[in-house]
């Protein structure tokens, strides 16, 4: 079994969030897709909000792990 320094652990957990973050921006692409007029406009805006509300819990996960201050949560709890 390898054996994680510190430093090992922190860039894992931030690739980790550099995934999830991605995986965001993609549901958010995906779902304006092939909607056009008042259905883009209605989707876009819950649409931003979600996505604004995943980025916002992804950043503060990000500087706890930056920090040092807790433990992130695993992938497989989201």
């Amino acid at each position: 079994m390898p054996t994680f320094t510190p430093n090992r652990i922190q860039a894992r957990k931030l690739k980790e969030l550099d995934d999830r973050t991605a995986r965001a921006w993609g549901a958010y692409r995906d779902s304006l897709r092939d909607l056009a007029g008042r259905d883009y406009d209605d989707a876009e805006d819950r649409s931003w909000e979600r996505l604004q509300r995943k980025l916002h819990e992804l950043d503060a996960q990000r500087a706890e792990v930056v920090s040092g201050s807790g433990e992130t949560r695993t992938s497989a709890e989201h």
